[in-house]
């Protein structure tokens, strides 16, 4: 089969060919957001919208666009759509023989403030999610959480993605640093301390953003010292360990650090007036005075019986994690499996790369050693552990799989449009728009890593779709192309909470089906706002002393 060239104007008016190469993204957003489709048919229409784009105006071959689309649809159901299915699956087992509950009331003895659990539970434990495991698993468990605490089904979805934005680039044990190394061939170890010096700032606002978001600024005020304490914590550890020991595991120490020292924190103060309301983006007065509810008794020792499945989870997903072991399971159980008439048959072409280059397609059928996997097992042995049997392991997870069809129908549709939208050209065409801002490149820059997380789904992807991007047009505006590198993962977080993946893990996690463009309107601000703060950011270090000694560290 011949190659095909990508062209990003394909109808030579940049304007256009731009606006042309939004249009998936356009429909996907708008069917959600405006037209409020369940989120399988927006999901649907934007991926037939990408395939029209990419056949009818950037010229790809009808059968490469196919095959585009189904080596997404096959890396939405694994590795995605598997960690999902197993998150939920341990989810149902808590629930079913009580132990779910029983973990709510811990929780609340420990504080029975909301805005106190939201911040531990969604801020604190999804960071340590992420960082072991990314890839939705945070936004699951935390969802999962918040809604047995008595959260509103739209507040816990929507602040589980607000929470996890700060430590999504060196989520999966530093997953999008060593993606961004790859694509880029700059130092990782550089690489690694810029966007540390970048996300910091971010980890100490973010969890006051999102104690705002939802009970208003008073409401906020009213538990500044547990928010400081636990974003100040992340934020000293994330700076630390990502300047001075690298990527790999700046998540799971700094999330240790922020859980044990919030705990210890909340052993010596508690909120003088405590909200008990999981409902209203605003504190009322007599949320904020009511009385503390009295807490149920259990049998001594059941309160760390029902902590043991997600302790259990933890220990799985880390050691899944680890580079020696997922080494070790890649190598009895990986196929890398070639994408017959895609793979290295389309070009990329400068200025997006220096070269030609042709784009790899290879569906990475990593079975074991995907974090899913690791999730399933320490699913069935919490189940074991839990009392159940085989039978009834396999009749819960049968229901789980029926309960969560249309959110991994969703995911698969998504990331056929992600993929058809990067192996056609579109992709590039959006980022050379952004390449075109001159000096106010180093804002519009990093909104382009925004965009990409917002597309792809992932940090990794973004990082992979425009860290080459990145470091051309820096270098070409005499920037330091380490800063804009970084900057395209520290911006591609922001947007991490609005990209439709992430939205429907919460969805599912929720099990509010069906609300996503709710859930969309709500974050979108939010996304917005963050990754606007971020771009002045790096901004400020491209130009304006004294920010600007923080690029040559």
């Amino acid at each position: 089969m011949r190659m095909w060239q990508q062209g990003y104007d394909p109808l030579q008016n940049p304007v256009l060919s731009t606006a042309v190469a939004a249009i998936p993204i356009v429909v996907l957003l708008g069917a959600i957001g405006v037209v409020r489709l369940k989120a399988h048919y927006a999901a649907a229409i934007g991926l037939l919208a990408a395939l029209v784009v990419a056949v009818f105006v950037f010229g790809m071959p009808v059968g490469m666009a196919g095959r585009a689309a189904l080596n997404g649809v096959g890396f939405g159901l694994l590795p995605i759509g598997w960690i999902i299915l197993n998150v939920m699956f341990l989810y149902q087992l808590t629930l079913e023989c009580g132990l779910f509950k029983i973990l709510q009331d811990t929780i609340a003895a420990l504080t029975d403030d909301r805005r106190v659990q939201l911040l531990l539970i969604s801020f604190c434990f999804g960071a340590f999610f992420e960082g072991a495991a990314g890839g939705g698993t945070p936004v699951a468990v935390t969802g999962a959480i918040l809604i047995g605490l008595g959260f509103s089904p739209l507040q816990a979805s929507a602040l589980s993605l607000i929470a996890n934005t700060a430590p999504v680039a060196f989520g999966g044990l530093g997953t999008p640093i060593f993606a961004l190394q790859g694509v880029t061939g700059l130092d990782l170890y550089q690489l690694s301390g810029m966007v540390g010096r970048q996300l910091p700032f971010f980890s100490l606002l973010v969890p006051f953003w999102l104690i705002w978001a939802f009970s208003g600024f008073r409401g906020m005020l009213g538990v500044w010292p547990a928010v400081l304490v636990g974003g100040g914590s992340f934020a000293v550890s994330q700076f630390l360990v990502s300047n001075y020991m690298g990527p790999l595991l700046v998540d799971v120490v700094s999330a240790l650090v922020s859980i044990a020292a919030l705990t210890a924190f909340l052993r010596i103060w508690q909120p003088a007036r405590a909200t008990h309301e999981p409902i209203g983006a605003t504190l009322s007065a007599a949320a904020a005075v009511a009385p503390k509810a009295a807490q149920p008794r259990h049998e001594p020792g059941m309160g760390p019986r029902a902590w043991a499945p997600w302790v259990i989870l933890a220990v799985f997903v880390f050691v899944w994690g680890l580079p020696p072991v997922k080494s070790l399971l890649d190598s009895i159980s990986t196929l890398k499996i070639p994408v017959a008439g895609l793979h290295d048959l389309v070009a990329r072409v400068p200025p997006v790369v220096v070269k030609p280059t042709p784009e790899a397609a290879i569906y990475n059928f990593n079975w074991l050693s995907t974090p899913g996997t690791g999730v399933f097992v320490a699913a069935v042995v919490a189940g074991l552990v839990m009392g159940f049997g085989l039978p009834a392991l396999v009749r819960t997870y049968v229901r789980t799989l029926w309960l969560i069809r249309y959110s991994l129908l969703t995911i698969a549709c998504m990331l056929a449009l992600g993929y058809v939208t990067r192996y056609s050209g579109a992709d590039a065409t959006l980022g050379l728009a952004f390449a075109h801002a001159g000096l106010l490149y180093p804002f519009f820059g990093t909104m382009l890593g925004w965009v990409g997380t917002a597309l792809t789904g992932t940090d990794a992807a973004s990082n992979v779709l425009f860290g080459s991007l990145q470091k051309i047009s820096a270098q070409q505006l005499g920037l330091d192309p380490i800063l804009m590198a970084a900057a395209n993962s520290s911006g591609g977080v922001m947007g991490k909470m609005i990209d439709a993946q992430s939205i429907v893990v919460a969805t599912t996690a929720t099990r509010w089906y069906g609300h996503e463009g709710e859930i969309l309107r709500y974050v979108f601000f939010h996304s917005l706002a963050l990754a606007a703060l971020v771009g002045i950011l790096v901004t400020l270090q491209a130009y304006v002393p004294p920010f600007t000694a923080l690029v040559g560290w």
